[in-house]
């Protein structure tokens, strides 16, 4: 079954991770997928990897010029957009309060919220009825998690702006809704500087605190994004969907 046959998607943040497990299963499920990101080498790699009805152009999503030049591309190749993912973001800046800087706040909400606003906004245009944009929030949205403070501040903003732009589409047709990922199985976690053993001890330690007794897969973030930009969730809206196996619901 191809849920999403002849869809036009876009993903941000595409080469790697849950961007890239989307990419693969909307391309799996029928969609023409384009990615960007900011690493052209790892976006040529991902194309290669998935080998058919995907094209890569190279962005950052904090820049107006590169989204623009994204979309351009689009509108000149296919004409529309059905779906947007809004995945690209960073969490890797860490700090406690009495440490933040102004360099951790510009970085992240550059990346996380206005990239993010600016990605879905830029995309309107070539949007019609029917189609859907997905948000990657996370569950720090709702859970307090030392030294993630402006991370999770980010994230929070991004799972009211599923929200109020349901409420500003309203009539248009076109949903909102945001996936909100819970601990991860993803390379973020190797740039936070810590060593192996330091990795292992911290996860043995979430893990703990997590019902399913396990991290999520990319794939099953995926999976949701599938289920949020088909038909079968034709009558989802405005909502924040965890994938987090329990973590933040029990």
């Amino acid at each position: 079954m191809n849920r999403l046959e002849g869809k036009v998607a876009v993903i941000t943040g595409g080469s790697s991770g849950m961007g890239f497990a989307t990419a693969e299963q909307f391309v799996s499920e029928g969609a023409y997928v384009y990615i960007t990101g900011r690493r052209e080498a790892e976006l040529n790699s991902a194309v290669t990897k998935i080998g058919k009805n995907i094209a890569a152009v190279p962005g950052d999503v904090s820049s107006l010029e590169d989204l623009d030049r994204l979309y351009a591309k689009i509108a000149e190749e296919k004409g529309r957009v059905d779906v947007v993912f809004a995945n690209a973001g960073i969490g890797n800046q860490m700090a406690p309060l009495g440490s933040i800087t102004e360099e951790q706040i510009d970085r992240t909400f550059s990346v996380n919220v206005r990239g993010l606003i600016f990605t879905v906004q830029k995309a309107l245009p070539l949007m019609h009825k029917g189609a859907s944009i997905i948000l990657n929030a996370s569950s720090a949205s709702i859970k307090g998690i030392g030294s993630l403070s402006v991370y999770a501040a980010s994230k929070a903003a991004v799972r009211s702006l599923a929200r109020s732009w349901t409420a500003d589409l309203n009539g248009r047709g076109i949903r909102v809704n945001a996936v909100s990922p819970g601990y991860t199985e993803t390379s973020i976690f190797e740039t936070l500087g810590w060593s192996k053993e330091q990795l292992e001890e911290v996860k043995a330690s979430i893990t703990k605190t997590i019902p399913l007794g396990r991290w999520a897969h990319s794939a099953e973030i995926a999976k949701v994004a599938v289920f949020l930009a088909s038909d079968e969730s034709s009558c989802v809206a405005g909502i924040e969907l965890f994938v987090d196996g329990g973590a933040v619901q029990v």
